[in-house]
C-alpha cells in the first residue's frame, strides 16, 4: 500500500471513528470498501463530496472503492437525522439519477476497469428487486433483534423527539436493508469495509453484526465527521438551496463563490477535506495566509482546487474572470467574455430597467440612461453633476455627458452596465 488510509484521513480531519484494527486490515492487502449515495436527485451536492473524497483516498492508497447507489433505499429513507420521511422514486429516475451521478463520480474515481483497483458502481435496487418480503424476513431478519434495532441512536432520536410524526415500520427497517447492503457486497466482492457520516455508525455496525452472524466473517466500519460551519449555519447550503456539483444547478461561478466566502476558520479546515494537496503544502498556506489574511489565499486555492476538480480549467478561469467583474478589477473586455447565464450570476440582485432596443440603436443619451428612462439616479440634475464628476461608468469605463450609448455597448447584445462611483451599479436591459 502507497500510503496508510486511516492516518491520511486523520491528518485531514475526516476520521470520526473507526472500528478497532482498521487500519491493520487495510495493511495486509488491497482491500475493498463503500460509501453509499442517496439517488434522490440527478446530481450529487457539496454534502456529498466527503464521502466521495475518501473514496478517492482510498483508491490512492491502492484500494478498491465500491461507490453504491441507493435504488433501494431511496425508495425508502433513512431515519438518520431526518425529521420526516422521504419522497418515493420511480426505477425510470432512479435510473436516469444514478447515469448522471456516476459522470459526476468519474471526475474523482478512476472507473478504468484495466486497472486491478478501478471503481466500481453499483445499486442496491439490483440485488434487493427481486427479494420478497417473506425471504427477507426469513433469510435477514431473523437474525437481528428489535432489541439490537431500537438501541440505535437513530432510532432512539427518532421515537424520543417531540414530533408527533413518530416512524414508519418502512424506516424501521431501513437498517435492516443497508446491513444487508454490506453482507451482499462481502459476500459477492469481497467487501470488508463500509464507510459513511457519523449519523450512519448504526446503520454500518448493523451490517458488519450481519456479516458476523450470517455471512461468518468480519466487516469494518469508518465514519467521518459531519461537516460543519464555525459560524452554525448549515455547510453547503445558500439561501438558494444546496450548492450542487450540476453546472445548470449550481454556476460554476456560483460554486466557485462558495467556497470563496468560506471563513478563515472553515477555509484551514475546508482545504483538507476538499482538496487532495498535501500536508506540507497546506500548512506552508496556512502560514502564509496567517501573515496576510486579507489577500485571502486560503479561500483562493481552495475554490480553484475544488472548481477546477468538480467542473473543468475553462470553468475556473471563467469563474476567475466573473468574480474580477463583480469586484471591480476587470477591464470591459472580460465582461464582454461572459456567457449570458454568468452575467446574470454576477449581476444577480442588481436594480435593472428595460429600455426598448430601438431606442439604443438610435443612441440614447446618459442623462436619460441614468434617470428618465432608468431612475437609477433620481433626476437629470442629479444625472449631470455624477457625470460631471466623473464618476460614471458604461460596461466599467468612464463616460462624460455627451457620450450616447449605442448597439456596439450592448454586451451579449443584450445588456448595459452601469455604475456611479464603485458601489452603485445598474443594469439596462435591451428588449
Amino acid at each position: 500500500m502507497t500510503k496508510k488510509f486511516v492516518e491520511e484521513l486523520t491528518w485531514r480531519g475526516m476520521l470520526h471513528d473507526a472500528m478497532p484494527g482498521t487500519e491493520e486490515h487495510l495493511q495486509e492487502k488491497m482491500r475493498s470498501a463503500y460509501v453509499g449515495i442517496d439517488p434522490t436527485a440527478d446530481s450529487l451536492h457539496i454534502g456529498h463530496l466527503v464521502g466521495v473524497m475518501m473514496l478517492r483516498h482510498f483508491q490512492l492508497a491502492g484500494h478498491k472503492p465500491y461507490a453504491l447507489i441507493g435504488g433501494a433505499t431511496g425508495m425508502i429513507g433513512d431515519p438518520s437525522g431526518k425529521s420526516a420521511e422521504r419522497n418515493l422514486l420511480n426505477e425510470e429516475t432512479l435510473l436516469h439519477n444514478q447515469n448522471a451521478i456516476k459522470n459526476q463520480l468519474a471526475r474523482f474515481l478512476d472507473f478504468s476497469a484495466k486497472e486491478e483497483n478501478g471503481a466500481v458502481l453499483v445499486n442496491n435496487y439490483d440485488w434487493m428487486k427481486d427479494f420478497s418480503f417473506l425471504e427477507f424476513i426469513r433469510d435477514v431478519g431473523k437474525h437481528i433483534t428489535v432489541n439490537y434495532m431500537m438501541a440505535k441512536d437513530s432510532v432512539k432520536k427518532r421515537l424520543s423527539s417531540e414530533s408527533s410524526v413518530g416512524m414508519s415500520f418502512t424506516e424501521f427497517t431501513y437498517q435492516l436493508v443497508q446491513g444487508y447492503d454490506f453482507l451482499h457486497l462481502f459476500k459477492e466482492h469481497d467487501c470488508t469495509l463500509q464507510m459513511g457520516g457519523s449519523d450512519q455508525w448504526g446503520n454500518i455496525t448493523t451490517g458488519t453484526e450481519m456479516i458476523r452472524r450470517i455471512g461468518g466473517g468480519k466487516g469494518f466500519a469508518l465514519t467521518c465527521p459531519l461537516i460543519t460551519k464555525a459560524d452554525g449555519t448549515k455547510f453547503g447550503k445558500t439561501e438558494g438551496g444546496n450548492v450542487w456539483l450540476d453546472a445548470e444547478r449550481t454556476s460554476p461561478y456560483k460554486f466557485y463563490q462558495y467556497w470563496m466566502n468560506t471563513s478563515d476558520e472553515d477555509a484551514e479546515k475546508y482545504i483538507k477535506i476538499f482538496t487532495f494537496l498535501e500536508k506540507e503544502e497546506i500548512e506552508a498556506l496556512v502560514a502564509e495566509h496567517t501573515e496576510a489574511p486579507h489577500l485571502r489565499l486560503l479561500q483562493k486555492r481552495l475554490a480553484e482546487e475544488i472548481t477546477e476538480m468538480v467542473h473543468s480549467k475553462e470553468d475556473l478561469d471563467n469563474a476567475i474572470t466573473a468574480s474580477n467583474v463583480l469586484f471591480g478589477k476587470s477591464a470591459a473586455d472580460d465582461i464582454r467574455k461572459l456567457d449570458e447565464k454568468t452575467f446574470l450570476d454576477v449581476f444577480e440582485g442588481v436594480p435593472q430597467a428595460e429600455i426598448e432596443k430601438a431606442k439604443i440603436d438610435t443612441g440614447l443619451d446618459m442623462i436619460a440612461a441614468l434617470a428618465a428612462e432608468t431612475n437609477f439616479l433620481p433626476s437629470n440634475g442629479e444625472a449631470r453633476r455624477a457625470l460631471k464628476a466623473n464618476s460614471v461608468s458604461v460596461n466599467k469605463e468612464k463616460v462624460a455627458e455627451d457620450y450616447s450609448i449605442t448597439e456596439a455597448d450592448l454586451i451579449g447584445g443584450k445588456y448595459i452596465i452601469l455604475n456611479k462611483g464603485k458601489k452603485n451599479t445598474y443594469i439596462i436591459k435591451a428588449i
